[in-house]
């Protein structure tokens, strides 16, 4: 993989340093009950490889991200960047992947969304605050 640049975020940036650091075995698990991946897009303007750690939840072999941005008003850069490049690089703990990202709608949506709210309660609390539908991002690992 080409070098990547990891979040600026000061808290999201030195999760990332331990994921990595540990392979892993740090940072996996961000708070009890609360798993972690680290997801690196291509960025659709700099062409970089752009990795951020995000919580996840799982379904039939799937992983489950959410682009709440903490309910903010836009879509966070890497939901753009997956928007516009779906193949994307993950890591869920010591686990490395390749996987093709898309975004769940409608009755899938609505299917999976409580199991993203069972790991992360707040979506809820983040989707209350904004006007826009915020995207549950389905990871299927390649191959």
């Amino acid at each position: 993989m080409a070098e990547v640049v990891d979040s600026p975020k000061g808290w999201v940036n030195e999760h990332i340093q331990r994921y990595v650091a540990s392979g892993g075995k740090d940072g996996h698990e961000w708070k009890p009950g609360v798993p972690t991946l680290l997801l690196t897009t291509t960025g659709n303007k700099s062409g970089l490889q752009r990795r951020t750690a995000l919580i996840y939840a799982q379904d039939s072999g799937s992983y489950l991200v959410v682009a709440s941005d903490g309910g903010a008003p836009a879509h966070p850069a890497w939901y753009r960047n997956l928007a516009a490049d779906p193949a994307v690089h993950v890591q869920v703990g010591d686990r490395e992947l390749d996987a093709s990202a898309r975004t769940a709608t409608g009755a899938e949506r609505d299917r999976l969304w409580p199991l993203v709210t069972a790991v992360w309660p707040a979506y809820d609390d983040y989707q209350a605050k904004t006007d826009r539908e915020i995207p549950v991002v389905v990871l299927t690992p390649a191959g």
